[in-house]
């Protein structure tokens, strides 16, 4: 069986009829509806779609969803992970999942950048006390020389590039045969100041960084959950329903459930 990306949401239905307009709008993009259960306001989807375009697909029904769990076809639990990624006005967030042993899928969106392509790696540390200097170099397990996401010898963290366009928005999906996310989880994911020559260059940086420059943005890899590893549907310290924790403070008095 081949390992495709399955993404479990937690939908704001309320009935049989919201599960149909939920249902029918997902068909118009040829994503499979692998479960939906309106009593606990769940929905499973199979889909090379990612996960925002298929939250906006949910959302555009006026239908409020959040993204719950990450995994495949062949197995809920190899691992997930996410990285919200901010520096020098740049901010997003990338999904990371393992699909098969030798098959991860890294996808995000990024915005604020500068139009053009951008270095992206993973570094061998999470540590940001220093911004994205403080990530230390690529991570490079094995001490190879640097190369592209494609390339025979390359480091387990290159990643290649991301493209912006020319709104500052980066919307990227690549699949990668090396990375593993047990390996990865407390490293950071750093999006450079300049394009990656993934090797290809004639000086020493080349072979160190692609001539990327230094990263303008990043964020610690961290462990995130699986399908069906995360059964959260309301904050538990004020009520507050999952869909509606992004409209409301953090903290304080306007955090309750009587205010939404």
């Amino acid at each position: 069986m081949d390992a495709k990306p399955r993404m479990e949401f937690a939908v704001d239905m309320k009935c049989d009829s919201c599960a149909d307009i939920v249902k029918n709008a997902l068909k118009t993009r040829d994503v499979e509806v692998v479960m939906l259960d309106v009593k606990k306001q769940l929905l499973v989807v199979e889909s090379q779609l990612s996960f925002k375009e298929i939250l906006t697909l949910i959302e555009d029904t006026g239908k409020r969803a959040v993204l719950m769990g990450y995994g495949s076809n062949v197995s809920s639990s190899l691992g997930a992970a996410v990285a919200e990624i901010s520096g020098n006005n740049v901010n997003g967030v990338v999904r990371i999942v393992q699909l098969a042993n030798n098959n991860c899928l890294i996808e995000g969106t990024i915005d604020g950048l500068t139009p053009g392509k951008h270095g992206l790696n993973v570094h061998e540390y999470g540590d940001l006390s220093d911004g994205c200097r403080s990530c230390g170099n690529h991570f490079n397990p094995h001490n190879f020389g640097h190369g592209g996401i494609n390339s025979e010898e390359r480091h387990v963290g290159d990643l290649g590039n991301i493209s912006a366009q020319i709104n500052g928005r980066s919307s990227f999906r690549l699949l990668d045969s090396r990375i593993n996310v047990w390996d990865i989880i407390g490293r950071s994911l750093v999006v450079h100041e300049k394009e990656d020559d993934l090797g290809s260059g004639q000086n020493e940086r080349s072979k160190v960084d692609g001539n990327s420059g230094p990263g303008i943005a990043c964020g610690i890899i961290a462990r995130s959950s699986g399908l069906f590893q995360n059964a959260k549907r309301l904050c538990t310290c004020d009520g507050v329903p999952l869909w509606d924790e992004r409209e409301v403070p953090i903290v304080g008095k306007e955090r309750t459930r009587q205010k939404l």
